[in-house]
């Protein structure tokens, strides 16, 4: 299996299913139109495409560009490249009914195609899969002061709404997120300087 650089972004879990078994690379998902109103995700995405750069692979329905045209005025251009799937006719297996406009989307087209469309994007094909470095592990949370002891709460919350993300993520969720925008050191160094701009407020 081929892996790719940038961060993939679709539509869908099973949009994400399809591309996660084509290609090695992390796929994000929109949660469909939900993204119009979710600002950490936005920021979340921008975050991630100053980091590794995005590949925006929207269906090709009239939905799909509707995301696809949100997200290029909302995210730097210089960062996002574009993967188009063909317009097929048909609907996919597991739907009872297809479409409005009676097209595959991105879980049903084969994997040839989706393929084809990322290195059209201009994906960046990586011969080697790199070490992972540095990957931050629940441990490492725990050390960090994330998890587990007293005040962990309240420094996850912090970094949180420092990093744009919501609230609300599970320990699972923000280890991943944390994982596609930083290293241990970096996090590490990170929480450093939230601690002295912490006790610089509290001395004010």
């Amino acid at each position: 299996m081929e892996r790719i650089k940038e961060v993939i972004v679709v539509e869908g879990r099973y949009d994400k299913n399809t591309v996660s078994q084509v290609v090695d690379a992390t796929v994000v998902t929109l949660g469909g139109f939900a993204v119009f109103n979710d600002k950490e995700k936005l920021a979340f995405l921008r975050r991630l495409a100053e980091k590794q750069g995005l590949i925006l692979l929207t269906d090709s329905d009239g939905a799909g560009f509707l995301l696809r045209n949100y997200l290029k005025g909302a995210l730097p251009k210089e960062w996002v490249k574009q993967a188009y799937i063909p317009d097929v006719k048909g609907k996919e297996r597991r739907k009872r009914r297809g479409g409005k406009e009676g097209k595959l989307g991105v879980e049903g087209m084969p994997p040839a195609v989706l393929l084809e469309a990322l290195r059209r994007a201009g994906a960046t094909f990586e011969k080697e899969v790199p070490a992972e470095k540095n990957a931050l592990t629940k441990a490492d949370l725990f050390e960090l002061g994330l998890s587990g002891g007293e005040g962990s709460a309240e420094r996850r919350r912090r970094l949180l709404k420092r990093l744009n993300m919501p609230e609300h993520l599970t320990a699972n969720g923000m280890l991943e997120a944390l994982n596609l925008l930083f290293n241990r050191e970096e996090l590490a160094v990170l929480l450093r300087e939230e601690e002295a701009d912490l006790g610089e407020r509290e001395e004010q």
